[in-house]
């Protein structure tokens, strides 16, 4: 958007930076070819995940701030204007582990920011988080952390969790460490499963797109509890959403409340606010993009009678007319069916709002050819990490992110090493570098 724009409507910047990383992932959808796809974006306080169809993230007309109850559903303030739809949960590599008055492990959603950051940074941090467990995991290099930029301490992290963790619960130092990393995969998990439930949606047949700093260390367990077989982690995932921002369209969507019966649809009151929405939407992306093409999505937001909520339903942009009536039910059950597995005869259906979208023409991806064999990266030397699925330390290989060029592949488990992040193949898992330089992530033995 135009900064004029962003000083006299500053609402629609609210959870803009979680909404870059979701174009950021929608990108590269586009560019592989995926029509179903889960963005997964963990950094240092919280992990955010969205769905995104057809290349486009999903949306929704209203969210929640200041809630009294961090990340608790329920307990904020309702806020109605249009956003990128994302489930967010406290699970960041700075997320503090405790344990609870019933004797459970529980991660976040308190943070141990930046400052002092967690205790294996060395700045006076003295509480455990979700790194000084990766670390105590080997899932870290403390020499090679951001670069060697920041050493880690492996010895500050497992006292924190001796202390805190280990020594309350009666178990060794790996076992607390696992049982933290293994709390936030599976409060992640658990998130993931249902969004994309309460969207009708199965989510075995997405595909996951990982960044931020945090992502690919964990998001080849959240495969394994999801059942996903195939990982996409982009380059630049360590600042995916910044990327994201750099490849948004300028756009604006405006929105209307007008109630109707679809039984007695009145097709002028309609086109009148279509055509108020339009000239309000164009006018804010001619500000940013003066005559540059655009295309609209309309979507009436539905139900039936006596429901509490309404659906998205996306309906073709124009003039409608009163025998549209058919056409506009027909698209309204279609979308009803699929997150709900069946339609309820004789009840009416309602609309209550309109969304009308205009936005800059994205330029088109750059196709790229999915790799899924090649020969054999050069590991210079061995690592071991704590592998969640099989219960154990296991000897892996260390490979440099920047020899994962197109058609190198690397069995899991090992360890991609970079500036910004760690990426964790599991064993079940097989890495292979992409032309675009992604790494793909697929389950050994899956159906190509």
């Amino acid at each position: 958007m135009s900064v004029e724009t962003a000083a006299e409507q500053p609402v629609r910047l609210l959870e803009s930076g979680p909404a870059g990383g979701a174009i950021f992932a929608a990108d590269y959808a586009r560019a592989h070819g995926l029509d179903r796809v889960l963005s997964f974006d963990m950094g240092g306080t919280t992990a955010k995940i969205c769905l995104i169809e057809d290349g486009t993230p999903k949306t929704a007309n209203s969210f929640e701030v200041a809630r009294t109850y961090r990340f608790k559903k329920g307990s904020g303030m309702t806020v109605s204007t249009p956003v990128v739809e994302m489930v967010e949960i406290g699970a960041g590599g700075g997320s503090l582990a405790t344990i609870d008055s019933l004797g459970r492990v529980q991660v976040g959603p308190r943070s141990a920011g930046s400052e002092p950051g967690p205790a294996c940074y060395q700045r006076g941090g003295v509480n455990p988080t979700v790194t000084d467990a990766n670390l105590a995991l080997g899932r870290l290099d403390p020499d090679n952390f951001a670069g060697g930029a920041i050493p880690l301490s492996a010895a500050d992290a497992n006292a924190a969790i001796a202390r805190v963790l280990a020594g309350p619960l009666g178990v060794v130092t790996d076992e607390a460490a696992f049982g933290v990393t293994e709390m936030v995969d599976e409060n992640m998990a658990n998130a993931a499963r249902v969004h994309t439930v309460e969207n009708g949606r199965d989510i075995e047949h997405f595909t996951m797109i990982a960044f931020g700093g945090g992502a690919p260390l964990h998001a080849c367990r959240l495969c394994e509890k999801l059942g996903i077989a195939e990982l996409l982690i982009p380059p630049g995932a360590g600042v995916g959403s910044a990327i994201g921002f750099l490849k948004a369209p300028f756009s604006y969507e405006a929105t209307r409340g007008l109630f109707q019966k679809l039984a007695s649809f009145d097709a002028a009151a309609v086109n009148a606010a279509l055509t108020d929405m339009e000239a309000e939407a164009r006018a804010f992306v001619r500000a940013g993009a003066s005559d540059a093409p655009t295309v609209e999505k309309l979507t009436a937001f539905m139900r039936y009678s006596g429901q509490g909520w309404e659906i998205p339903v996306a309906l073709p942009y124009r003039l409608f007319k009163a025998t549209d009536l058919n056409e506009i039910q027909a698209a309204f059950e279609t979308v009803y069916r699929q997150l709900f597995g069946r339609t309820i005869d004789g009840l009416a259906i309602e609309i209550t709002n309109w969304s009308l979208m205009v936005a800059t023409v994205l330029p088109s991806a750059v196709p790229v050819t999915r790799l899924y064999e090649g020969t054999e990266a050069v590991s210079p030397r061995p690592r071991h990490f704590y592998d969640a699925a099989v219960r154990q330390m296991v000897k892996a290989q260390e490979v440099s992110r920047a020899d994962m060029t197109a058609g190198k592949v690397v069995q899991g488990p090992a360890v991609i090493v970079e500036d910004e992040t760690s990426t964790i193949v599991t064993s079940a898992y097989q890495a292979i570098g992409q032309s675009d330089g992604s790494l793909l992530l697929c389950r050994k033995g899956a159906a190509k």
